[in-house]
């Protein structure tokens, strides 16, 4: 259930004031850390997701019972101490009844000193005065007996809890405890259906999940997969190649253990390629051709040429590589990026039917395609790097839902000096990367806004 790419994202949810935030602190489990009200009253919260290695069972069970036996014997030393001192209190407590009966008659003597003899008087004031410096004794003996009162309901208390938390950790075997951690992540996801589209917020890692191939490619997960599907797809090399590597886990994809080889009818172009809901899409060698290919049938399930489009380095991105057409998929379907000579050569927006690749509809950005070092897609906005190289950040975005743009300055860290491949990947939340021959993820954050009931 838990892959590769989800433990390595849970090290990199860091919280963000009044945002929402899939993903999380580490160590503290699922948690909201904050809630706000933004200008029109909608709940805004901050969640942070868990680190998913929550099985190191022995080692703290152990800890848990040295600690519970400490406990023990620090409850079995107070409770003799106790003993002690309840029965010096008990001596004590019957000394001051004998006091209190002496103040007495000293009064009743001192009132009638004329009935009583001399002497008499003399030997009850030699007691008073032997009686007397028990009193701040007696004081202290109070003070004590209710601090180790204090201690025993401390130690009874903790004892509870560890012992609690010990048959806990003792009750459930590897399977319950899966179980209960698959029950957490269905809650969690069913919070996040709740979830409008975000704006992005921040760029944080990368981890580096693998180093492996040249210079320059892409690897694809599918986000309309179920989350048991965890298929990772890798495509070396920006042209001249038709074979597709598939690993059925990321774990088999870190210990490079391939699990099936696709030969591609066509070779590709540029690195801009997605996996989507069980097909490969990508552009067809030396075309401005999109191609759908079936992972299941092994088969083109459909062809398109994107009219007007540049092929070949007509309007790369920055770094070149035959990277004019870049297929994206986000929350809101598929994309293709592409330039034209009609729109001189900035970059063109275009929605597009997954199943026929129709264009459905297009937007002109006033961004030159040269001038980007890459883009992706998040909630039907296309986001734009000014640089592939080092010193990279997300320069500029553009919104199709509005059809307006604008200046942005969200840096990212291009580890490994070269980007040659950036994808959103809708599922994960997060972004995929190619960074000089080293396969790497980015944690996205965005700021969302939860619906509520109240929610029109």
């Amino acid at each position: 259930m838990f892959s590769f790419v989800q433990r390595h994202l849970s090290r990199l949810l860091i919280p963000f004031t009044d945002i929402f935030l899939f993903t999380i602190g580490p160590k503290e489990g699922w948690q909201v850390y904050s809630s706000a009200q933004d200008t029109d009253g909608r709940c805004i919260c901050t969640v942070v997701a868990p680190e998913q290695n929550l099985c190191s069972r022995d080692a703290k069970g152990r800890q848990l019972r040295q600690l519970l036996e400490k406990v023990q014997n620090m409850s079995q030393s107070i409770e003799v101490l106790n003993l002690r001192t309840q029965r010096d209190f008990q001596y004590v407590m019957k000394m001051e009844n004998q006091m209190k009966g002496l103040q007495t008659t000293l009064r009743q003597i001192e009132d009638d000193r004329k009935t009583i003899i001399t002497r008499n008087f003399q030997e009850l004031k030699n007691k008073m005065d032997e009686l007397q410096p028990l009193i701040p004794v007696l004081e202290q003996y109070k003070t004590d007996a209710q601090l180790i009162s204090s201690f025993k309901e401390e130690i009874r208390n903790l004892s509870m809890v560890l012992t609690a938390i010990q048959e806990e950790m003792g009750a459930y075997d590897y399977d319950e405890l899966y179980q209960r951690v698959l029950r957490l992540d269905s809650r969690l996801h069913n919070c996040m259906g709740k979830l409008t589209c975000g704006k992005l917020m921040k760029l944080t890692g990368p981890v580096t999940i693998k180093t492996s191939g040249t210079r320059f490619g892409a690897w694809l997960t599918d986000p309309q997969a179920s989350r048991r599907n965890n298929r990772v797809w890798y495509m070396d090399s920006y042209t001249n190649s038709k074979i597709v590597r598939e690993y059925k886990t990321m774990d088999d994809f870190v210990a490079n253990v391939v699990s099936r080889t696709y030969n591609l009818p066509f070779k590709w172009e540029g690195t801009g390629h997605v996996a989507y809901n069980g097909s490969l899409y990508y552009n067809k060698y030396q075309s401005n051709i999109i191609v759908k290919y079936s992972f299941e049938t092994g088969r083109v399930l459909a062809q398109r040429a994107l009219e007007y489009a540049g092929f070949h380095n007509t309007y790369p991105y920055s770094w070149g590589g035959y990277s004019d057409i870049d297929v994206m998929a986000d929350e809101l379907g598929m994309w293709v990026v592409y330039a034209t000579n009609q729109n001189a050569g900035n970059i063109v927006i275009a929605q597009m039917d997954p199943d026929t690749l129709e264009l459905q509809k297009t937007w002109n950005t006033e961004y030159s395609r040269r001038n980007a070092g890459e883009s992706f897609m998040i909630c039907g906005t296309l986001y734009i790097t000014n640089s592939h190289l080092t010193g990279a950040k997300v320069y500029y975005s553009y919104s199709t839902k509005t059809s307006s743009y604008e200046y942005t300055d969200i840096p990212f860290h291009n580890q490994y000096f070269h980007i040659s491949m950036l994808a959103y990947n809708a599922r994960e939340r997060a972004l995929y990367g190619w960074n000089n021959g080293h396969q790497v993820l980015f944690n996205v954050t965005l700021f969302h806004v939860i619906k509520t009931q109240d929610d029109s």
